[in-house]
């Protein structure tokens, strides 16, 4: 990339000053006016070399060739501005070879069982890497709530970004399939519709789980039923539970399936607690033997005051595996099945952090590869804007229901819209989803979410479908121009068409997408993508793009072209 070179040849540059192994950083400047790169190194490294500002900025800029004479011309002029910062223009030949390299490079990346007709922006960064990113974690017998949401969007981005840095990647989920949880949901279907039901619909334990929820509240009779109903589901040890259980499993999970192809994500392992949670046990067992845990009241725990952090159970005094122990064994499970893991990755919201916080300590000390390899990443919260959506349950809404309530806001704006009724629909999910997607990845990953439903929808400024209708607009623009047979800009001869803020942004991708890759950020890619577009529009505003009769259609069609690709 022209950072890296730049880069070199401004730390050449400060070397033959004086500058020991001098570290160069080059930003984009606010304002496109002020040049491609900017350098703050004369200010950086001015009192080390006895020099003011502004003179070793003068003095950087004649030793900074950058190949100009050998007639490389991607560097069309350097100039020091303020106190001494050095900024950089990037020539029209530079930004026509970007786009050469972006209309003409097509490798077939793959991504999730898709593949894109071209990879550019693609790194290196993760070659030869397998990456796990664990997202989503939806609990059957439970409702899929808006904070597995939040997970699905921030964890699916994340997966499809280390896909874009060539990294391997495996999608995980995990599902809590026993559990307190559980046997309220068990409680509550037995209570209200017996022990069996013809039906077995997702709605009816959704109520029986809140029924249950609420018995084993107020209750005390009901809540050792519940109690008593979790022990038997964990060991397996009531035929007739186990009959009920079983049809609540598999419901939930062909539920959650329909939601996971909605979200536009699949996963390659779903791990569960009845299964791999069980394994936790032993782990904990052996533990307890070396001295890592210890008993307290008939129960095993984890005092993490010793590392400034707090005590959690680990087993309870029933001798059942609390979600801690779970974790464990799910953990060792992940480097069981991939064992040439080099990182795994856990997606979820920010009020567990604490939690992971004694858990990875734990990992050091039971499952100490397994530690080294682990990150989490916690996401924020995503709340709503006052009086903007509504259930019955106030302002706590389920993920789906969030989705639909979407959905049916963008099939009133399209309404009057002249196409299929069967599209129409499609096109409302996709522009709902879209919506709600961009809403959770427009800024960093561990701040909360302000969710205003009438702004994620609008196909202006700063939303998903702006961009969708950004995408849709040069698609567009593309058909008319294969219809009238101009064709994309062969690549061959620069003209000396006006440079535009377009072509200014392009280039920039792979920059972004490493940015966002090393720090785990997808909303520098968000924020990057509105800013193209805006640009993109505003051009198109401008520009008359397909032209027969004019010399620069082709260009502007090569241009239309690169935007989409990026977009």
């Amino acid at each position: 990339m022209i950072v890296d070179e730049l880069k070199r040849a401004i730390g050449g540059a400060l070397t033959k000053l004086g500058v020991s192994a001098p570290v160069v950083a080059l930003e984009h400047p606010a304002d496109l006016a002020h040049g491609d790169y900017s350098t703050n190194v004369a200010l950086a490294y001015a009192k080390e070399l006895q020099m003011k500002p502004h003179e070793l900025a003068e003095r950087l800029l004649k030793g900074l060739t950058l190949g100009l004479e050998k007639g490389q011309t991607f560097v069309e002029r350097m100039e020091v501005a303020g106190a001494g910062v050095i900024n950089f223009y990037l020539s029209k030949e530079f930004f026509a070879d970007a786009l050469r390299k972006i209309v003409q490079g097509s490798t077939f990346l793959p991504i999730q069982g898709r593949t894109l007709d071209n990879d550019f922006g693609a790194t290196k960064t993760l070659v030869g890497k397998k990456v796990m990113v664990e997202y989503t974690d939806p609990n059957p017998f439970k409702e899929f709530h808006i904070g597995h949401l939040m997970s699905s969007a921030v964890g699916e981005s994340l997966a499809r970004l280390f896909e874009f840095q060539r990294a391997k990647v495996v999608r995980a989920c995990w599902q809590g399939d026993v559990g307190l949880h559980v046997a309220k949901a068990v409680f509550g279907y037995q209570k209200l519709y017996g022990a069996t039901s013809n039906k077995n619909l997702i709605a009816q334990w959704g109520e029986a789980y809140t029924n249950g929820s609420e018995a084993y509240e107020a209750d005390e009779t009901a809540k050792k039923k519940i109690n008593e109903l979790n022990k038997k589901i964990f060991e397996k040890s009531d035929p007739e539970v186990n009959k009920l259980y079983d049809a609540g499993r598999k419901i939930s999970l062909e539920h959650f399936e329909e939601i996971y192809k909605t979200l536009g994500t699949k996963f390659d392992y779903y791990f569960f607690e009845g299964k791999e949670g069980r394994e936790g046990k032993p782990i904990v067992e052996e533990g307890l033997k070396k001295g890592v845990f210890e008993r307290s009241e008939g129960a095993v725990i984890y005092h993490g005051e010793k590392h400034g952090l707090h005590t959690r159970v680990f087993l309870t005094k029933e001798n059942l595996p609390t979600y801690e122990a779970k974790e464990l064994g799910l953990n060792k499970a992940k480097f069981e099945k991939e064992s040439d893991l080099d990182i795994s990755i856990i997606v979820t919201a920010n009020e567990q952090s604490d939690y992971f916080k004694v858990m990875l300590v734990v990992m050091r000390e039971v499952l100490p590869e397994v530690a080294t390899k682990t990150k989490h990443i916690a996401h924020g919260m995503l709340r709503f804007a006052s009086g903007k959506m509504s259930s019955r349950k106030g302002n706590i809404i389920t993920g789906e229901s969030l989705i639909e309530q979407v959905k049916e806001m963008v099939r009133e704006k399209i309404k009057d819209r002249e196409m299929p009724e069967a599209e129409k629909e499609k096109a409302a999910e996709i522009i709902a989803v879209g919506a709600i997607k961009y809403s959770i990845l427009r800024q960093a990953v561990g701040g909360d979410i302000i969710f205003d439903v009438e702004k994620s929808i609008s196909f202006e400024g700063d939303s998903g479908p702006y961009l969708q209708y950004s995408y849709v607009r040069a698609k567009s623009i593309l058909a008319k121009a294969n219809s009238l047979k101009v064709q994309p800009w062969d690549g061959k001869k620069v003209e000396p068409w006006e440079t535009t803020a377009l072509e200014e942004l392009l280039y920039r991708f792979p920059e972004v997408v490493e940015r966002a890759g090393k720090e785990y950020e997808p909303h520098y890619i968000t924020t990057f993508l509105t800013e193209l577009a805006g640009a993109f529009n505003s051009w198109y505003a401008r520009e008359q793009i397909v032209d027969e009769k004019d010399p620069a259609s082709p260009y502007k069609v090569a241009l239309t072209k690169a935007f989409a690709i990026v977009m």
